[in-house]
């Protein structure tokens, strides 16, 4: 299957389809990787009946070419380093925390401004989907499992709506359960699988949490400790 998607909502869509062996279960909770990962993330748990939040991280650029990953950060202070790339391009140790430095400080930004005072979501014991727009290196979404599981969840399942396939390979040994609606090859870029990418906003994925909200409320659900 090669074919694209409409755009992310659409793509969370046909993700929840895939995912429906975890409607409506009680000890399961979605996390959105802001901010592309959280229209994505909010059509699943829409459609399934689930809990939505967030998690942090961010991809730590190289300098000059910011949209190559050399690794990333994850709230609760985790990095990862992508070897194959720091390592052929002679990039030292000052300059990776030089460029993580600038990152934390955008992380936390964002933190304050998406959360607006809720409490980050209690996923011990807990299914956790966690859901991105697509993986290109995988190292955003390596960071941010190893960092969930350091909160103990009972079970990471990673959902993407497209990836190459070596990197669907890669991060499925890293989880209990991976989902990669189409994995392209040659693969190239997550946004050539996608009709609209436009940029999400930070205002989207506040909306987007506010409705999540509001649509817990109305149904009883406490999104932090479901």
């Amino acid at each position: 299957m090669s074919r694209r998607f409409e755009n992310r909502a659409g793509a969370g869509r046909v993700l929840a389809g895939m995912l429906s062996a975890y409607a409506d279960r009680t000890d399961t909770i979605v996390l959105g990787l802001p901010r592309g990962g959280v229209p994505v993330a909010y059509e699943v748990a829409l459609a399934l009946g689930l809990p939505l939040d967030i998690f942090l991280v961010r991809k730590l650029g190289v300098p000059g070419h910011e949209e190559l990953a050399m690794g990333a950060i994850a709230t609760g202070g985790v990095r990862v380093i992508n070897d194959d790339v720091v390592g052929p391009l002679g990039i030292d140790a000052p300059t990776i925390d030089r460029v993580a430095v600038r990152e934390q400080q955008e992380l936390e930004r964002r933190e304050a401004a998406y959360r607006a005072g809720r409490p980050r979501p209690d996923v011990e014991g807990r299914t956790v989907l966690l859901v991105d727009d697509g993986l290109a290196t995988g190292s955003t979404m390596l960071v941010a499992i190893r960092a969930l599981n350091l909160q103990h969840p009972a079970r990471i399942v990673v959902a993407v709506p497209t990836a190459a396939p070596f990197v669907c390979s890669e991060i499925g040994r890293e989880v209990d359960e991976i989902i990669c609606a189409i994995s392209p090859e040659p693969f190239y870029a997550v946004g050539l699988w996608y009709d609209d990418f436009s940029e999400t906003t930070d205002d989207d994925v506040r909306e987007l949490l506010h409705q999540a909200s509001r649509r817990a409320t109305a149904t009883g659900v406490d999104p932090a400790h479901a």
